[in-house]
This record gives C-alpha cells, structure tokens and sequence, in this order.
C-alpha cells in the first residue's frame, strides 16, 4: 500500500523515538493513504516559513503476527481511544491503528468533550455528521524497519 508522511524534513528511516506522546493514536509515525491530505498538512509547514516534504513509502500487505485495530467511523469507540491517547492514559497495545484523524473540524469536538463541556452523547451527535479523513499510525519499530519502505519525497 502507498502511503504518505508530510514533515518538514526528508524521512527515510521513520523511527518511533521522535513521535510527540499525546496524539490521535498515542506515539508512533503516522502516515495517510490519502495523497490529497498529507499535501494539505504540508500547508501547516508552508505557512510557518519551514519547507515541507512529502515522503512516499511502501507498506507491505501482509504482516505476520500485526496486532491491528482500525475505526471506520467516528463512534463511541473512536471517541474514548482518541481521548485516552490525547490524555496520555494507557490503553491495549496495538502495532498498527487506523482511522480517523481530529482534524480542525473533528478536534473542536474533541477538545469540547475534554474540556467538559460537550457531554459524550453530545460529542457523538456532532461527530456522526464528520466523514472520516484517513491515519495510519505505527507505533512498533520493528514493523517500520521491515514492513515500510522508503521510496521517494515530493518537496511541496
């Protein structure tokens, strides 16, 4: 599967140790399918006056013994993972986690619901009528060492 991870340098030995902790997913290197998305987050870099590279890697179709868990909606499930991981609790350990990403629209909610102030029923109302972007975050170093390849960088 092709994927993309847009930052401001060229990645091309992703590695776990320079992830932030308290993301969508919690720790790890994060990547889209969804060429149209990682060009937009390379906008965020633009505007701040750093450059922006799109990576482009190759992640293998099957990876043996892959602890995976993906959310294809914005749901109760989504919700509480997304906000446990934003708070830095500890949840089951997955090699790789797939779904939505709080983008600006999505992470109003988010925030909303962390701070008090949008209930979890509340939170989900306004999130059923979000169509989910697409993340994927690898949080196993050992399946980034030998399941993504690098292939090549677009600078943007």
């Amino acid at each position: 599967m092709k994927l993309y991870h847009t930052s401001n340098t060229i990645v091309r030995v992703p590695d776990i140790s320079h992830s932030r902790k308290h993301l969508d997913f919690g720790e790890g290197f994060y990547l889209t399918s969804l060429e149209s998305q990682a060009i937009d987050y390379g906008r965020r870099f633009i505007l701040r006056g750093e450059p922006a590279f799109m990576n482009i890697y190759y992640l293998a179709d099957e990876i043996p013994n892959a602890i995976i868990k993906e959310f294809n909606e914005y749901d109760g499930q989504w919700l509480d993972f997304i906000t446990a991981c934003r708070k830095g609790l500890h949840h089951e350990r997955y090699d790789i986690i797939i779904g939505g990403i709080a983008d600006d629209q999505v992470f109003d909610t988010v925030d909303l619901y962390l701070q008090g102030k949008y209930n979890r029923e509340q939170a989900l109302d306004q999130l059923i009528w979000k169509k989910p972007n697409h993340q994927i975050c690898i949080t196993s170093q050992s399946i980034l060492d030998n399941y993504l390849e690098f292939i090549d960088f677009i600078t943007l």
